[in-house]
């Protein structure tokens, strides 16, 4: 936790832009360092406050999710969910630690929600982490919708495709299979399957789909974020 707590307040540091931001964050900081029951109800309370800044609540919910506090559970979904990936990277570490039985009800259902498809990434890897119960129905219903989809985030498909390969679910097969025949989620849907039926290299059946099926509008690389 060291670590990833100097690299967030490092990332919130570079963030502010007034003297009274550096201010507010120092006392943050000497209130983390107290340690006490008493600071945390008061980290808690900043996680509710009106009118506190992003840095504040995620440092506060940071600090109290690694504890085990699961008060700090909706911001971290929150964050989880969010526009900026090192925001969503660190919620989804401790996401993983909290423990809180509600954590992959959210993540399955952040991963699927076809309005946030370019944010998802780290709850698909949080999914394939927890290998819950959620983990396969999500991460399989978010590789259909890319696969049926004209403009596709293909980061987000091949996240599924891995994901799905780590956990060697076999429900997973007609997903992998279907993947398999995209140009671009060829190796990795042929790798995932191999990994859950113990055999070779399989293609899925029939020829790749040709890079430039999906038109103009199909995106290579990363997602994309609006």
């Amino acid at each position: 936790m060291d670590e990833e707590f100097r690299t967030l307040t490092e990332r919130v540091r570079a963030s502010l832009s007034t003297p009274r931001e550096t201010a507010a964050h120092a006392s943050l900081l000497a209130l983390v360092r107290q340690g006490t029951p008493a600071a945390r109800e008061q980290l808690a309370r900043i996680l509710v406050a009106p009118e506190q800044p992003l840095w504040a609540r995620e440092t506060a919910a940071f600090v109290l999710g690694s504890a085990g506090d699961r008060r700090a559970f909706e911001t971290l979904v929150l964050l989880l969910n969010y526009r900026e990936p090192a925001r969503c990277a660190t919620a989804a570490r401790v996401l993983a630690r909290l423990g809180d039985p509600r954590t992959a009800r959210a993540a399955a259902a952040l991963a699927t929600n076809p309005l946030r498809t370019a944010y998802s990434l780290h709850p698909i890897r949080l999914l394939v982490e927890l290998r819950a119960a959620e983990s396969v129905p999500a991460l399989v219903a978010a590789l259909e919708r890319q696969l049926a989809a004209r403009d596709r985030h293909w980061a987000i498909a091949r996240a599924c495709v891995e994901g799905l390969g780590a956990i060697g679910d076999e429900r997973a097969i007609p997903a992998l299979t279907a993947a398999a025949r995209h140009i671009r989620l060829s190796a990795a849907a042929a790798a995932a399957l191999a990994r859950i039926t113990g055999e070779g290299a399989v293609t899925g059946g029939g020829a790749p789909e040709p890079a430039g099926k999906g038109g103009a509008a199909e995106k290579v690389g990363e997602a994309r974020v609006p």
